[in-house]
């Protein structure tokens, strides 16, 4: 989040001892990892993860039980029993993690820190997005059985690029050094950490983020699960941190890409006769790729989808302005009226298809193709996005209007499993 001058009171990152797999303990750091729990394309990547590694971190964050209950608890005795093996291990002292991730055209730089969660953290830490009540219930009731934080939210602020002192300078110069771990996941991406540990650049660090606030970029749950278990307690403690990652991203910007929706009860073809005379419906050729460039073109004249499913594409736009006069709320300002999603879920989801927003009705999927295949599978219908820009997510959190939920996925998103925060020991 950009911010022309100082705040009242801003971000505060401190060290923390973090829990980390031992490598000579596991066939590898990579094949332990896995993408945040939400990003998992259930069931096949769980599979995937679960025979990458005994030991793979989706043990943790997406444990197979019959109950929530159940799942908590075998991902407690799972943790306590990998710490107890030395399978995973705290660090000897407490510091700052640099974080890098690397491909052929991406570099994003970032801190992994323990983030403060002040009275006044709902006004430095800005979501973007609404939540599910159900979704943080669950993420609650996981850390509070496991007594850990699994994986960080991702966090973005902007900085000056060329600033020669202050956070940002400070994971320049220390991703020069020998780091931690190295490890190349198999998407391709080059993972590197170094531990920041000189008080005095810790200072500078502290000293430049105090000036920001920050836009949460992946994590809307995790995020209020913090705060949530946080006025839990009646003593201070361990509980009042969090786990992020934050990235400057006016040194390192990050990449906005669409979440698709699943519609699992809902045939494409029962979707396309419910649009008659609301919608103008489409025909557009594949492969998917070929498809996805079609929407793009659309979206750029105003709100379109693409919908998959039947073996075909089909592009769904120019909605009818008095469907939309009649679903949209009027109190809101036209940037988040206009917004795919909002169209998406006001119009079509509870006016024109009436499907419940409820995971055994609806899936979010980051990839395309998955939604596309999993649509196919189950003879459901997968509503393909066009990303949302990012100035319009960024002055929709200034003024404080969250959008519909799943509405963006930023990225890269940092690999689950390198770095992970014990609250029982702090």
């Amino acid at each position: 989040m950009n911010t022309s001058g100082p705040v009242a009171q801003g971000l505060r990152l401190i060290p923390f001892r973090g829990l980390r797999y031992v490598p000579e303990r596991v066939g590898s750091i990579a094949a332990v990892t896995s993408p945040p729990y939400d990003v998992v394309v259930r069931p096949d990547g769980l599979h995937h993860l679960e025979s990458a590694d005994p030991h793979n971190i989706v043990r943790l964050i997406l444990p197979q039980a019959g109950t929530p209950e159940a799942r908590n608890r075998q991902a407690a005795a799972t943790l306590d029993r990998w710490l107890a093996e030395g399978i995973i291990a705290p660090d000897p002292d407490p510091v700052l993690y640099v974080y890098e991730q690397r491909s052929d055209e991406i570099l994003q730089r970032g801190l992994i820190g323990a983030l403060e969660l002040s009275p006044a953290a709902e006004g430095i830490v800005l979501p973007h997005e609404d939540v599910m009540d159900d979704v943080v219930a669950d993420r609650a009731d996981l850390m509070r059985t496991t007594e850990a934080h699994l994986e960080p939210l991702l966090l973005t602020y902007r900085g000056k690029a060329d600033a020669p002192t202050g956070a940002g300078a400070v994971i320049e110069r220390t991703a020069q050094l020998p780091p931690l771990l190295t490890t190349t996941t198999e998407d391709g991406f080059r993972h590197r950490l170094w531990a920041v540990t000189d008080p005095a650049e810790r200072s500078e660090i502290e000293e430049d983020l105090a000036r920001h606030q920050a836009l949460i970029a992946d994590g809307h749950h995790r995020w209020a699960t913090y705060l949530r278990l946080q006025r839990e307690q009646h003593a201070p403690g361990p509980w009042d941190h969090g786990l992020v990652l934050l990235v400057d991203t006016a040194r390192h910007p990050l990449q906005v890409r669409a979440i698709h929706r699943l519609l699992r009860g809902l045939p494409v073809s029962r979707a396309l006769e419910a649009l008659t005379g609301l919608f103008r419906v489409s025909e557009v050729d594949g492969p998917l790729p070929q498809a996805l460039d079609a929407l793009a073109g659309a979206a750029a004249e105003g709100n379109a989808f693409l919908l998959a499913g039947d073996g075909g594409f089909h592009l769904v736009d120019r909605p009818d302005r008095a469907l939309l006069a009649r679903s949209v709320r009027a109190d809101r300002p036209d940037s988040w009226r206009t917004l795919d999603a909002t169209v998406l879920h006001s119009a079509l989801l509870d006016e024109v298809w009436r499907v419940p927003d409820a995971p055994e009705h609806i899936g979010y999927i980051h990839d395309a193709a998955a939604a596309v295949d999993q649509a196919e599978r189950l003879g459901a219908t997968a509503v393909l996005m066009h990303p949302v820009r990012e100035e319009v997510v960024r002055e929709l959190a200034r003024q404080g209007v969250t959008m519909p939920r799943k509405s963006t996925s930023f990225g890269p998103k940092p690999a689950t499993g390198l770095v992970m925060r014990s609250l029982a020991t702090g």
